[in-house]
C-alpha cells in the first residue's frame, strides 16, 4: 500500500497531490510512530522513503503543515481515547475491575516467563485451572 501511495502521489503531480496529502501521510505518520514489539523495520524505511519523496514533491512548507495536522489529529485521538478509558473506569467500574485483573493476571505470567528464562532450573509455580478462580472473580 505505502508503494501505491508513492506511485499515486508520483503520478498526479504537485499541484494535484496537495489536497489528498493529509490522507496519503496518515499511514506512513502512524508506520512511522508505532511501537508494536513486532514492527517491520522494512515498512519503516520504506515509509521513510516515501515521505521524502512526498517533500521534494510538494516542497518543504506545503508537506510541514500537512505533517503537522496530521500529527495533531494523531495526538487528538489518542488524548480522546484516553480521556474515554479514564471516564469507562469512573461510569463502569466493574468492567474497569475486570480489566485490571485481567492485566495483573497477565503481569504475573509474564513474570513467571521471564524468571523461568533467566533461571532455567527454576519452575515458577502455575495455576492449573483458572475457571472456578475466573467465575468467582466475575461474580
Amino acid at each position: 500500500i505505502f508503494k501505491f501511495l508513492g506511485a499515486i502521489s508520483v503520478d498526479l503531480g504537485k499541484d494535484r497531490i496537495k489536497p489528498y496529502l493529509p490522507t496519503i501521510l496518515t499511514p506512513l505518520y502512524r508506520e512511522l510512530n508505532s511501537t508494536y514489539a513486532e514492527q517491520d523495520p522494512t515498512l519503516k524505511n520504506l515509509s521513510q522513503e516515501i515521505i521524502e519523496l512526498l517533500k521534494k514533491l510538494v516542497g518543504l512548507e506545503v508537506f510541514s503543515l500537512a505533517f503537522a495536522s496530521v500529527q495533531k489529529q494523531a495526538h487528538q485521538k489518542r488524548a480522546m481515547r484516553k480521556k474515554q478509558r479514564a471516564l469507562q473506569t469512573v461510569a463502569n467500574p466493574d468492567i474497569a475491575a475486570r480489566r485490571k485483573m485481567k492485566r495483573h493476571k497477565n503481569k504475573a505470567e509474564t513474570r513467571k516467563r521471564k524468571i523461568e528464562f533467566l533461571h532455567p532450573m527454576y519452575k515458577a509455580k502455575r495455576p492449573r485451572s483458572h475457571a472456578l478462580k475466573d467465575l468467582a472473580m466475575v461474580e
